[in-house]
């Protein structure tokens, strides 16, 4: 569990809903206004984008004791979201109400180093988004997902479909049959039934 000083980590619990998440359940849709900040106890989240047409990329993963400064931004300017929250694994939330969380950036000194490095991170974690669409081939970033899939679950072998890599990575699941495959033969990786098992190091 994530643990400020001993005021701000008892204000935090004091004005926090705290509840338990199966993975799937859509914490934030697109459009929607944000009334809560997640703070995120224990499994993952998932940040993801949508354009018109319904395709989807990933942008970052929420783990344990992070949140998501998304939901943050656009709940202080009384914005619509501009993304989807999405459970990765089975999660224990603290849903702390928006109003709160604007409040204590100037209440909390070390609240607000808490927003400013979950900012920071993110930013870096979108450019390396932009720059792995702009620069990498498709494969390589697989690879790249892979990794940071085996990280949020800190197991080289994991759940997901095809389908799941071929949403977050903003590409249609044949494309993404056809270059797991081709991995496989090259003993990158092993496949079974909605299952990946990593065979390089991450």
């Amino acid at each position: 569990m994530i643990q400020f000083g001993p005021a701000l980590q008892s204000a935090l619990e004091e004005n926090s809903q705290r509840k338990q998440l199966p993975a799937g359940t859509v914490l934030m849709s697109s459009n929607s206004y944000v009334r809560s900040l997640p703070v995120l106890l224990s499994g993952s989240m998932r940040v993801m984008r949508q354009d018109e047409d319904g395709r989807e990329i990933l942008l970052y993963y929420i783990k344990p004791g992070e949140s998501c400064i998304m939901s943050f931004l656009a709940g202080i300017h009384e914005d619509t979201s501009k993304v989807r929250l999405e459970v990765e694994e089975d999660a224990d939330v603290l849903m702390l109400p928006i109003t709160k969380a604007s409040e204590w950036v100037k209440s909390y000194p070390e609240w607000a180093d808490f927003i400013f490095k979950l900012y920071h991170q993110r930013f870096e974690e979108l450019l390396t988004v932009i720059n792995e669409v702009a620069f990498q081939k498709l494969d390589d970033r697989i690879v790249e997902l892979l990794k940071k899939k085996a990280a949020v679950f800190n197991s080289h072998e994991f759940q997901i479909t095809h389908q799941q890599l071929a949403e977050e990575l903003g590409t249609t699941r044949e494309v993404i049959s056809r270059l797991l495959k081709q991995m496989e033969k090259k003993e990158m990786i092993t496949l079974s039934r909605n299952k990946i098992t990593l065979n390089f190091p991450v």
